[in-house]
C-alpha cells in the first residue's frame, strides 16, 4: 500500500514537469489555449452557473428547499431512492449543468438531508449538461444545424433518467446506521396535507439556519465565487493540457486505437478525434463531433457529440473530484455512471433519430454560409443564459412536482423508501 501511494506520488510528480517543459517548450500555444479556457469559463460556465448556485444558497438557508423536498419525496423515493430535496438539485442542475448538481448534494450533505449512498445517487445521474450548451455551442455552434438539439438534449435526459433509475441499486438496501431525519421526513407523522408538511418543514430548516439574510447573501456569494473561480482554474488547465498533448502528438495512439475500434464496429473512423478529445474536454469534443466531415453521416456525429457530453471530459471528472473531498461521497460511483451514461446516450440517439429528424436528416449547414436561423436562435451572451436557464428551472421543478402530485392521487398509499 506505502509503495503504491509512493509509486503514484513520483509519477505525478513526474508529469508535472514534464508538463512544465512542455509550456516552457511551447509558449505560443500555452497562452491561445489558456485564453481560450478562460474565454469558455467567463463567456459560457459564469453566466451559467454563478447566479444559480447563489440562489441555491439562498433557498436552502430559507428552507424552500426543504418545502419543495417534501413535496417531490413521492417521486423522488420510489424512482431514485434519494429525499425529496434531490428533485431540486436535478431540476438546478438541467438549468446550469455540471458541476452543480455535485455542489448541491454536497451542501444537503452538510445539512444532513441525505447519506452518504443517497448523495452519490444523486450526483450520479443529477451531473448532466445544460440545454443552452447543447443547444447554441454544440448544435448551432459546431453542428451549424438546430435540428440536431431536439435529438442531443431527449437522449442526454433520457439517458441521465435510466442512470437515475440504475444507480436506485446502489448502496445498501438498509444502512447500518439510520439515516439522520430531515425536515421532510420528520414532518410525514404529522397529520394534514402534505402543503402543510411543506410550509412546516421549511419554517423548521429556516429556524436551524437562523442567519439574517445580508449574512445568508455574503456566505453564499463568497462560496459561490470560491466554487466558481476552482472550475475556472481546472477548464484553464485541461484546456492546456489538452493542447500540449495535441502538439507533441502523443495522442497518436489513442487516435489510432479509437480509429481501429470504431473500423471493427462499423463506424466512421474519423469520429476518433472528437471521442478521444472528449475523454479530456467537453467542448473540444463537441466541437471535433461537429467538424468530423462529410464522411461520417450526422446521425454518427451526434451520437459522438452525446457520448462527450454524457462523459464529461475529465475536467468536469475533477471538478466533481474537488467538490467530492469535502464529504465521505466516493468518486467510484459517479465514474461508474458517468461510464453509463456515456454508453446509453449515443444508443437513445440512434433510436431517436427517425422519429425526431424523420426519414431525411437536415443537413449540415456550410461554415461559411449564412443562415438566418442559426443567427437568430443563438447569441453568447450572459443575459440570454440566465434567462433561458431560469425558464428551465421553473418548468422543470412544475414538470417534477406535478408528478409528484399525480403520483399521490394515483397511489394514495404511504410510499416506500
Amino acid at each position: 500500500m506505502a509503495a503504491s501511494y509512493k509509486l503514484t506520488h513520483v509519477l505525478i510528480t513526474l508529469a508535472l514537469l514534464v508538463l512544465c517543459f512542455l509550456m516552457v517548450l511551447f509558449p505560443a500555444e500555452t497562452w491561445h489555449a489558456s485564453v481560450r479556457g478562460l474565454s469558455i469559463w467567463w463567456d459560457v460556465l459564469f453566466p451559467s452557473l454563478f447566479p444559480f448556485l447563489v440562489l441555491s444558497e439562498l433557498l436552502l438557508g430559507f428552507g424552500i428547499v426543504h418545502f419543495l423536498g417534501t413535496l417531490l419525496n413521492p417521486l423522488m423515493r420510489p424512482l431514485f431512492r434519494v429525499p425529496g430535496s434531490g428533485g431540486f438539485v436535478f431540476a438546478v442542475s438541467c438549468a446550469s449543468g455540471y458541476p452543480t448538481g455535485a455542489k448541491l448534494t454536497a451542501q444537503l450533505w452538510d445539512q444532513k438531508l441525505v447519506t452518504r449512498e443517497e448523495g452519490e445517487r444523486l450526483v450520479a445521474f443529477t451531473t448532466s449538461s445544460d440545454p443552452i450548451f447543447m443547444i447554441g455551442a454544440v448544435s448551432v455552434g459546431f453542428f451549424h444545424n438546430v435540428a440536431v438539439a431536439p435529438v442531443l438534449v431527449a437522449s442526454h435526459y433520457a439517458a441521465a433518467f435510466i442512470v437515475g433509475l440504475l444507480m436506485r441499486f446502489h448502496g445498501r438496501a438498509a444502512s447500518s446506521s439510520s439515516p439522520s431525519p430531515t425536515p421532510s421526513t420528520s414532518t410525514e407523522k404529522q397529520r394534514g396535507s402534505r402543503l402543510i408538511q411543506a410550509i412546516h418543514a421549511m419554517h423548521e430548516a429556516r429556524m436551524a439556519d437562523g442567519r439574517a439574510f445580508g449574512e445568508l447573501l455574503s456566505q453564499a456569494v463568497s462560496s459561490s465565487l470560491r466554487l466558481i473561480i476552482i472550475v475556472g482554474g481546472l477548464v484553464v488547465f485541461f484546456s492546456v493540457m489538452m493542447e500540449l498533448l495535441v502538439q507533441t502528438g502523443s495522442l497518436g495512439v489513442l487516435y489510432q486505437m479509437t480509429e481501429q475500434l470504431l473500423t471493427f464496429m462499423n463506424l466512421p473512423p474519423s469520429l476518433s478525434q472528437s471521442l478521444v478529445g472528449g475523454l479530456f474536454e467537453v467542448t473540444l469534443g463537441a466541437k471535433e463531433a461537429g467538424g468530423a466531415g462529410t464522411a461520417a453521416p450526422l446521425v454518427y456525429k451526434a451520437a459522438a457529440a452525446a457520448f462527450v457530453l454524457s462523459w464529461g471530459g475529465l475536467s468536469v471528472h475533477a471538478q466533481i473530484m474537488s467538490i467530492l473531498s469535502n464529504t465521505p461521497m466516493r468518486y467510484g460511483p459517479f465514474l461508474f455512471a458517468r461510464a453509463i451514461h456515456a454508453l446509453i446516450a449515443p444508443v437513445l440517439v440512434l433510436l431517436l433519430w427517425v422519429p425526431l429528424m424523420g426519414q431525411s436528416a437536415w443537413p449540415v449547414i456550410s461554415e461559411t454560409s449564412a443562415s438566418p436561423l442559426t443567427t437568430a436562435i443563438y447569441s453568447p451572451n450572459a443575459g440570454q443564459i440566465i434567462w433561458f436557464g431560469f425558464m428551465i428551472l421553473g418548468g422543470v421543478l412544475l414538470l417534477l412536482l406535478f408528478f409528484s402530485l399525480l403520483r399521490v392521487l394515483l397511489f394514495p398509499g404511504r410510499f416506500q423508501k
